[in-house]
C-alpha cells in the first residue's frame, strides 16, 4: 500500500479530490479547501500566464512545517497541501489546501492560516508574463525583490 504524501510540489495539474481525500477522517466534522487559481488581471495588467519555480526540497519541508503548526494550533486538525510549479495558464490551479477538523470554525481558520504561511515561508516564486513584458515578482508576499532578476536557492533559510 502506498503511503500518503500530505505535502507536495507538483509539475503536473493538481488532482483536487486527491488532496481532499488525504484529510478525510471519521473524527472530522468539517473539511475546508482553498484552491488558488491563476487570474487574468493583476494590478490592472493583463496576465498571459505565470511560471512558478521552487526550491523544491525546502518547499516540501516548509509545507510540512505549516501542517505541523496547524495540528499544534487546532486540536484534531489534519492538513494536506499541494503547490504546482511550471507554466500555469489563466484559471489553472496553482495550490490546493485541504484541512479537516472536528468543527467548521477551526477548519476555516486553519485553512486561511495555511495560505498566509505559505506566502511567508515557502520558497516558491513566480514570474508573471504580461502582454507587454515579464517580471520575477519576488517572494509571494511581494516584499522582497531578486536583484539578479531571478531567485536563487541561497535566498531562503534552511
Amino acid at each position: 500500500m502506498k503511503s500518503l504524501t500530505f505535502y507536495e510540489i507538483s509539475k503536473e495539474p493538481i488532482n483536487i479530490q486527491a488532496v481532499i481525500d488525504k484529510v478525510v477522517r471519521r473524527e472530522a466534522g468539517a473539511i475546508t479547501t482553498f484552491i488558488g487559481t491563476v487570474r487574468e488581471l493583476t494590478g490592472g495588467k493583463k496576465t498571459l500566464f505565470l511560471e512558478y519555480q521552487a526550491y523544491e526540497a525546502m518547499a516540501v519541508k516548509k509545507l510540512a512545517q505549516i501542517g505541523a503548526e496547524i495540528e499544534q494550533r487546532w486540536s484534531g486538525a489534519k492538513a494536506a497541501i499541494t503547490h504546482r510549479i511550471g507554466r500555469l495558464d489563466i484559471t489553472d490551479v496553482a495550490v490546493v489546501i485541504a484541512v479537516s477538523t472536528p468543527h467548521r470554525a477551526d477548519a476555516y481558520e486553519a485553512n486561511r492560516y495555511a495560505i498566509e504561511r505559505i506566502k511567508e515561508i515557502v520558497p516558491i516564486w513566480k514570474k508573471e508574463h504580461w502582454e507587454n513584458g515579464e517580471e520575477w515578482v519576488g517572494n509571494q508576499l511581494e516584499t522582497a525583490a531578486y536583484p539578479s532578476g531571478k531567485p536563487e536557492a541561497g535566498d531562503f533559510d534552511e
